[in-house]
């Protein structure tokens, strides 16, 4: 009998707690609790609510204990990246974490690279230059001398700061720290500079751990309040996209990835960073992956943008299934209008719907006429700028991409996958869906020595999960397009 292992994956706008069982070369998964995760808007700032998803984390952990899985071997935390909560004296929780999608960072990226010039931020970090990376978030703290600084202790990034709460204990894993851009790759440690250049103070960052590593185990109030017996807390790849990258089924070289959800986050595997001049100037980052691996990659976009429309159009009433959306999608004429998916004016619009018209307007095209156009532009767009990214990551790298392996939500949706091979002339693999939760198990094995290391757990997980593959088609009608728009993606 092999061992059980929650993974609690915690995304943008909703969480689960999944248990993971390992028997026989096998992985299964259950998942046991899902609850929503959503922004709180308090005089027009972004907050996440972590009290609320703590409560739900206990919730799921009651549930699985009244499901008979009173002895699990252990539990994982990952989330998104770049956000943080504040501890104070006597591990007191200093207000509730900013979202990344507050517009208080708006602007302030050239403020930053007034005391850090932009190529020795880069330099120093390998970090792609995005307005909402931790090192902006705290600026804006030093900038308005805000006073929860003056009695900050610890700064934790957000699984970090869920496993503070399950165990007390403060530290930081290495993956999740890495988005901050206050990591120098290279030494995998917090880079003095920045934060002497900053006047923000060192000793409020904690110590960093690998991926793998035992944090502590559960207070005595958590196993009472829950009914749980004793149980470990390993920190996997705390940054979602780490473990997602973890259980991509893949051998050999020449693989890039797409984890496609909110974010489509495309890139390879490398074992150093990748930081020169074209690195700089195409935006890619480097972020800690496990077994000591560099996530070389650019993040997109995503499928916020679809998902932004259809919340719209649902909040008035209309339908926006997802096959009614794909067939009119299918049924919309090809390539009518091409958008860059991330062009600032669709981070976080009041309107998505707007923001696309006011792109096309902009850039002097037609205005989608309905849900269709609106869906296949969104789609046909990000394909393509796929194409733009692998380019860059060929320009970049001795060994070339001959396979894109798709996973994550995003991976079930046959009309981007079919896209995607269409766009980038390459053969992709879709799956597993539930890549992040994979990962996160599968580095908790390791730790617990159910598996033996991650080249392990990628065979496991081909024989645990069936991948869809798409091959490339219509290939010249693709590459007259991408060539005629690709100064939109630059």
């Amino acid at each position: 009998m092999g061992g059980e292992f929650l993974a609690f994956d915690l995304g943008a706008s909703s969480g689960r707690g999944i248990i993971g069982a390992i028997n026989n070369g096998k992985i299964s998964l259950k998942e046991i609790h899902r609850f929503d995760n959503n922004h709180v808007q308090i005089q027009g700032h972004y907050y996440w609510d972590i009290l609320s998803l703590f409560t739900e984390m206990k919730n799921a952990l009651t549930i699985a204990t009244k499901d008979g899985y009173k002895k699990l071997s252990s539990l994982g935390v990952d989330t998104w990246g770049v956000d943080f909560g504040l501890v104070g004296r006597d591990n007191v929780l200093l207000g509730n974490p900013y979202s990344y999608r507050d517009p208080r960072t708006d602007g302030i990226m050239n403020k930053v690279f007034d005391i850090v010039p932009a190529k020795i931020l880069y330099n120093l970090t390998g970090i792609q230059f995005i307005q909402f990376n931790s090192i902006f978030q705290l600026y804006i703290m030093v900038q308005e001398n805000n006073p929860l600084l003056n009695v900050t202790e610890k700064l934790l990034f957000m699984p970090d700061l869920i496993n503070f709460l399950f165990t007390g204990e403060k530290v930081s894993e290495y993956t999740i720290a890495s988005t901050s851009q206050l990591l120098n790759p290279v030494k995998k440690q917090w880079e003095p500079e920045l934060f002497a250049r900053m006047s923000l103070p060192i000793d409020i960052m904690p110590e960093i751990i690998k991926p793998g590593t035992l944090v502590g185990k559960i207070t005595p109030e958590i196993m009472k309040e829950t009914g749980t017996s004793d149980l470990n807390v390993i920190a996997p790849a705390c940054h979602d996209t780490a473990s997602a990258i973890a259980a991509v089924p893949a051998k050999g070289k020449g693989w890039a990835y797409l984890s496609s959800g909110t974010w489509s986050l495309m890139g390879i595997e490398t074992d150093k960073p990748i930081i020169t001049k074209a690195s700089l100037e195409n935006n890619f980052t480097n972020e800690g992956g496990v077994d000591d691996k560099i996530r070389f990659l650019h993040n997109i976009m995503g499928l916020w943008l679809l998902e932004s429309c259809r919340r719209l159009w649902l909040n008035n009433g209309e339908s926006a299934d997802y096959d009614e959306l794909f067939k009119s999608a299918a049924d919309s004429k090809a390539f009518k209008i091409i958008i860059n998916p991330d062009d600032p004016s669709f981070l976080n619009p009041v309107n998505m719907l707007d923001a696309i018209d006011g792109y096309c307007k902009k850039n002097h095209q037609p205005v989608p006429g309905n849900k269709g156009e609106y869906v296949r532009t969104i789609l046909e767009s990000l394909a393509l700028k796929y194409r733009f990214v692998i380019e860059k990551i060929n320009s970049m790298t001795a060994e070339p991409v001959h396979t894109l392996h798709i996973v994550g939500g995003g991976s079930q949706n046959d009309m981007l996958n079919q896209f995607a091979a269409n766009a980038t002339g390459l053969p992709v693999f879709a799956g597993p869906v539930e890549a992040t939760a994979i990962g996160n198990i599968m580095i908790q094995a390791i730790a617990k020595k159910e598996l033996n290391s991650v080249e392990e757990g990628r065979d496991m997980i081909r024989n645990s999960f069936q991948l869809k593959r798409y091959e490339p088609k219509e290939q010249k009608t693709w590459n007259e397009i991408f060539v005629k728009n690709k100064y939109l993606f630059s």
